[in-house]
């Protein structure tokens, strides 16, 4: 699409009902990220109420309508992707602008790629538009969905804000607080907005070089209306209330949120450690592979259903609709001669309307089957159903299925195939237990019995956890250094440790509450499989994995690299030094930021130019910070922590595994260095490219 241009969605799929707006953006220094949001409006162009505005700290409709899934990578930076259920966007609402801001004081200007894409129920992308050169806004309008004459319409868009997510939100009449949290508060309090309308007037837009707020969309003149003075109507109050004060609605704060630690649980009653509690999910009878898959889609499917947060946060991403929720095990569907079982039937009624979904099941590592996976695919199409969803320990790659299917394009109805894993369940329920919330007691405990079933060693659902059978043939080739380039156990490897760093973000974000992304750096345009492809190459030619993290709210990317030759992995951040102040501050400030810090940490003074800056351990360190200063006077430009720490030799998921071993280092990492450290600074000048990650 090009800027201003419309489509109809109707005309371009018979499965619009609901669809997924993802927005998404690259990074040249890896390290951009936008945080992105939605309003609904009504024919003056403004919300109804503050409840209108959908954002980080209030991500969810009630009525289900509007719901901001997580961020997805993608092969050259993120995805933010978001759930319409457009059958229950209430009559009275015209538009919905789907808009992204940036936190702070970055802009889009250091962003490229800037696209939004539409994907309808069975995850067809049915339209893209590329925005054109932001310049330096913090926030941007996307695009928007409009209804015309009883259809809905999608309408691109391309407009800059200077003034931020808290300015585009007010422009359009939400009441904002754009203060910090002072307090701990309860996070339902905290994410309900008021229901009252605003109650100030709106500030003026301000215009940028990329245009001013977009009015009312209309076919004949799809450029956004002049800027104008946008007044808020203030909400009626009733006569009852007239005599008493009211106690001031919550205003939506744009100030993000930051998750309170758990509390410590408490003293057990038991008389010793080795009295263990009663659980409402049993694991000593899992005797088989089969018990355990029938133990656990049970398990599954009924909490869904009796934590509806956690169920609609799973079946979102699928496309499916918010409503009345009924789970079944253990089904019977004719096929042919013999009849098929999935292991799991999830229905959703909405508005009169079924969504069903066919769920297949594999634990302890073992496989999906094709065939499988083709019949319950076929059964779906004959009979209606929206999607077919597996769900294993194994986590999917961006551009490669897990499952080869074939899949009829002459059928009128299409079915969507989606995947799920074990690490992603484990991974939602962990963030609504610990940071988010679901309600009330009982269903918190119900979550916990979920976390605490998925976690124990005898449920087979622990994730990824084998590196294939191309690993050790792959680090005995690279020690004798008979393993040469275009060999495919390689790309094995390869793919294999992406699973890997895919499921350490999930597991390190459950545990802190923040989003935690693998960030990529690759040339625009290269397909997934070329990039993995000059991956393995480099590998053979290097003996070395690398990867690189971005934790919301750290200093910089983290980055863990494995080295086959050494048997070593390293964990690393690099931080930029200050915009004012002495290097012999700089370096005094931060080791004493790193008091509590491993003793074996190793610190670097990083340059300008290509010179090497001086480095040792922080226990060298701390009795002589001045070790640090380049003895030439160079100037120093930043600074990389390390920690060195051997890696499991094998491939599987035993104490001495690989991927036990680079689990323990980064979480090791954060906990006891990035912790210690201040959070991102301004944006500044990119270091000079001196890390050792593969680029």
């Amino acid at each position: 699409m090009t800027k201003g241009s419309n489509a109809a969605l109707s005309a371009l799929s018979e499965n619009t009902g609901s669809v997924i707006v993802s927005l998404g953006w690259s990074s040249p220094a890896g390290d951009g990220d936008a945080d992105v949001s939605v309003l609904l409006l009504g024919p003056n162009g403004k919300v109804r109420s503050d409840a209108d505005f959908y954002f980080y700290n209030n991500p969810v409709a009630a009525d289900g309508s509007v719901h901001l899934l997580d961020k997805t990578p993608t092969e050259d930076g993120n995805e933010d992707r978001i759930s319409f259920d457009l059958t229950v966007v209430p009559p009275e609402v015209d538009r919905v602008v789907v808009a992204a801001s940036r936190y702070g004081d970055a802009h889009f200007g250091e962003l490229d790629d800037l696209r939004v894409t539409l994907s309808d129920a069975v995850g067809e992308n049915l339209l893209r538009f590329a925005v054109g050169d932001p310049d330096k806004v913090s926030a941007i309008i996307f695009g928007e969905l409009y209804r015309r004459e009883g259809e809905w319409k999608f309408r691109a868009v391309g407009q800059g804000y200077a003034s931020g997510l808290a300015g585009l939100a007010t422009d359009f009449g939400v009441d904002i607080d754009d203060e910090a949290e002072t307090s701990e508060e309860n996070d339902e309090a905290e994410t309900t907005v008021g229901d009252a309308g605003a109650t100030a007037p709106a500030a003026t837009p301000e215009p940028t070089g990329n245009g001013d707020p977009a009015g009312p969309p209309s076919d004949a003149s799809p450029e956004p209306d002049p800027a104008e003075t946008l007044n808020a109507v203030p909400a009626p109050r009733r006569a009852t209330d007239e005599a008493r004060p009211r106690k001031p609605a919550a205003r939506p704060r744009t100030a993000k949120k930051r998750a309170a630690p758990p509390s410590a649980p408490q003293k057990s009653l038991g008389e010793n450690d080795s009295w263990r509690p009663a659980r409402l999910f049993p694991l000593s009878a899992l005797k088989s592979d089969r018990d355990r898959e029938m133990r656990a889609t049970s398990v599954l499917l009924s909490v869904m259903t009796q934590v509806p947060r956690f169920g609609r946060r799973l079946t979102a991403a699928f496309g499916a609709p918010s409503g009345r929720m009924e789970t079944f095990t253990e089904v019977s569907l004719p096929h042919g001669d013999t009849p098929r079982r999935p292991d799991g039937v999830i229905r959703i009624e909405r508005a009169g309307k079924l969504w069903t979904a066919l769920v297949e099941t594999k634990t302890n590592g073992n496989a999906l089957k094709a065939d499988q996976v083709q019949a319950y695919m076929d059964i779906a199409a004959r009979r209606g159903y929206e999607a077919v969803i597996t769900l294993s320990n194994d986590v999917a790659l961006e551009g490669t299925p897990l499952v080869d299917v074939r899949i009829d394009r002459r059928r009128k109805h299409q079915v969507a195939l989606w995947h799920l894993s074990w690490a992603e369940v484990a991974h939602q329920a962990q963030l609504l237990i610990r940071h988010e919330g679901v309600g009330n007691a009982a269903r918190t405990w119900l979550l916990q019995e979920l976390l605490h079933y998925l976690q124990h060693e005898n449920s087979g659902c622990h994730g990824f956890q084998n590196m294939g059978s191309a690993w050790v043939p792959v680090r005995n080739g690279i020690n004798d250094e008979t393993l040469c380039q275009g060999d495919p156990r390689a790309l094995e490897v390869v793919e294999s440790w992406e699973r890997l760093i895919r499921q350490v973000c999930l597991r390190l974000g459950g545990e802190l509450g923040q989003k935690v992304l693998p960030a990529q750096r690759v040339r625009r345009g290269t397909d997934h499989g070329t990039r993995r492809i000059q991956l393995a190459d480099q590998l053979c030619l290097e003996g070395r994995l690398q990867a690189q993290l971005r934790v919301d709210e750290a200093p910089g990317l983290l980055t863990v690299g494995a080295d086959l030759r050494t048997g070593r992995l390293r964990t690393s951040i690099e931080i930029p030094a200050p915009e004012q102040g002495y290097p012999l501050s700089w370096v005094k400030r931060l080791v004493r930021r790193l008091a509590e810090a491993p003793a074996d940490l190793h610190v670097e003074s990083l340059v300008e130019g290509d010179a090497q800056g001086p480095r040792g351990t922080l226990e060298r360190l701390r009795p002589e910070p001045a070790d640090l200063l380049p003895k030439n006077g160079t100037q120093i430009t930043g600074f990389r922590l390390s920690l060195l720490k051997g890696m499991g030799s094998t491939r599987g998921n035993a104490e001495s595994g690989f991927i036990r071993s680079v689990d323990d280092a980064v979480h090791r990492f954060y906990t006891s260095v990035v912790v210690h450290l201040d959070g991102p600074a301004p944006r500044r000048t990119p270091l000079p490219s001196r890390s050792d990650v593969t680029r």
